[in-house]
């Protein structure tokens, strides 16, 4: 299935044509702090991801020792998470153009949300990251 994507003001825009990983909702601080709010994300593999950047406004923000933030230096739209020298791109679910077809399949760093909102109790919930249980994907 193909899906398309771009920032807000269209500078930068995505396509992918592979399979997706169901959705994770990262409430860790720093995807608090860069989103205002948790982030929804979903991850391709980057030979299914294709992104186009012709006025080279995509900037990568060094978040941590082992993953960097992608975001459009124009508008600031957050669109992409990455681990350094990983195979596999998270894409920020709303950075997609219309239906994605995806269901939010899990909740991570829970141990760290914010004291303003609540988690279903029904949803599954990790304290960190799901590493260890990997997301399914679908088509």
């Amino acid at each position: 299935m193909t899906r398309n994507g771009s920032c807000s003001c269209g500078a930068i825009t995505f396509r992918t044509t592979g399979s997706l990983r169901e959705l994770a909702a990262c409430h860790c601080s720093q995807c608090r702090k860069q989103s205002g709010h948790f982030y929804v994300a979903t991850d391709s593999a980057d030979s299914d991801l294709a992104i186009s950047d012709p006025s080279e406004k995509l900037n990568w923000y060094a978040a941590s020792d082992i993953a960097k933030r992608g975001f459009c230096g124009t508008c600031g739209s957050a669109m992409f998470w990455k681990v350094n020298d990983s195979d596999t791109t998270s894409i920020l679910l709303g950075s997609f153009d219309g239906e994605t077809g995806l269901t939010l399949d899990r909740h991570i760093f829970v141990a760290d949300k914010g004291d303003y909102y609540d988690i279903p109790t029904d949803a599954k919930r990790f304290d960190g990251d799901d590493l260890h249980d990997p997301r399914p994907r679908r088509g």
